[in-house]
């Protein structure tokens, strides 16, 4: 099989795509003539395992009632139990079309009108919106900055936990946006405070194999049986291998009674009935896709290397966070002077490029903004390039 070729300039033009089509809609800029480095959505062909899948699945001809089979269990089991040396069981599997209507429908479940959901800025902005629009407040952890990365602040935690006594803490491992992945020690303290408070863990995975050489990533499963009855973990293979709208995730849930209210949820909207497309897209990436996913880690991080270092050259006033995971940039702009506003008027009209504003993740983001560097290396020369016309 020739090997993936990440260079490769694809256009998305007029195929959907929210990323490039859909700017004005998004974003309100009503604009051809920027470069979209925006959306968590990388810019290169699935593997072409996934596509000769597809194209069979497709030459069948009939898209009726589907169901997840045997082989779908199997490939995602081996694939966790060879890339993380995790051990997943079969019983632990509940399914939906997404991890944040997953996450929304759980949300539903496991709290009450009014109570607080505890999410940690900078924070994955659909966090705060599907809390707020289920008619629950968002409660705010805010990570703390260090040179080393982002860091939980645990004293902070405990007095929310405390005074607000939430019944869901809203994790994301590895984190977006900036790119953390949590160790076990980490993972180990919030899950003790989370458990002598009641409050449910659930930990948005969906990064899991987007790792950079230099770090790891442990699921809060890896922690062992003793925190299976308040831990929740959503999956996909999404983002590993380009395939958001081929929407299939997996929400493993140890505890017994919670997966049965979870899946009880899941008939009563009833979403009991899967897409032959994502399911066959989905068993075909975690069955072949080992060697791929490889060389995409190795590319993403020579962007990451390349960009750090471009950064440094063209646009010095510009800090990039050390991120362990995601192919995600978290740039701190601060040194600019700028408010947001004016900072967003100088990324479209000097710049010519599209971003992720950091506001839109928390007051944590502010002067923050963030990059997309799942693409081409031609896409990043053109962010630099655009950048460099910034000054301080």
């Amino acid at each position: 099989m020739k090997s993936p070729d990440f260079n490769q300039i694809i256009d998305r033009h007029n195929t959907g795509s929210v990323k490039w089509d859909f700017l004005d809609r998004y974003l309100h800029l009503n604009t051809t003539d920027l470069l979209p480095m925006w959306v968590s959505d990388f810019d290169f062909e699935s593997p072409k395992e996934v596509l000769q899948a597809l194209s069979s699945r497709i030459d069948h001809g009939i898209f009726g009632y589907s169901e997840r089979d045997d082989l779908y269990y199997q490939a995602v089991i081996n694939w966790f139990s060879k890339r993380h040396k995790l051990p997943l069981n079969r019983d632990w599997f509940t399914s939906i079309e997404g991890v944040i209507p997953g996450l929304a429908l759980l949300i539903q479940m496991l709290s009450k009108p009014g109570e607080g959901v505890i999410i940690q800025g900078p924070y994955y902005a659909s966090f705060a919106k599907i809390i707020t629009m289920n008619g629950r407040s968002v409660i705010e952890n805010p990570l703390f900055e260090s040179p080393e990365g982002y860091k939980i602040d645990y004293d902070h935690l405990e007095h929310i936990l405390e005074h607000h006594r939430p019944p869901l803490l809203l994790l994301c491992n590895p984190h977006n946006p900036t790119g953390r992945c949590w160790d076990r020690d980490e993972l180990l303290q919030l899950l003790i405070l989370c458990k002598r408070y009641g409050t449910t863990v659930l930990s948005d995975e969906i990064w899991a194999d987007l790792t950079l050489p230099w770090g790891k990533f442990t699921s809060i499963l890896h922690l062992g049986s003793e925190w299976h009855s308040n831990v929740i973990v959503a999956t996909s293979a999404s983002k590993t291998f380009g395939l958001s709208s081929l929407r299939i995730s997996n929400f493993l849930i140890p505890d017994t009674t919670l997966r049965q209210a979870f899946n009880d949820r899941l008939n009563a909207h009833g979403l009991d009935v899967f897409n032959s497309l994502s399911m066959t897209a989905a068993t075909a990436a975690y069955q072949y896709g080992d060697t791929w996913l490889d060389k995409l880690q190795d590319y993403l991080a020579e962007n990451n290397s390349w960009f750090k270092q471009a950064l440094a050259s063209y646009a010095p006033w510009c800090r990039m966070t050390k991120a362990e995971g995601t192919y995600l940039a978290w740039l701190d702009c601060r040194n600019l002077g700028l408010d947001d506003n004016a900072l967003q008027q100088a990324l479209i009209q000097k710049a010519k490029v599209a971003v992720s504003m950091g506001y839109c993740f928390g007051d944590q983001g502010k002067g923050f903004i963030r990059i997309n560097l799942g693409c081409p290396r031609q896409y990043l020369e053109k962010t630099i390039t655009g950048l460099a016309q910034l000054t301080w």
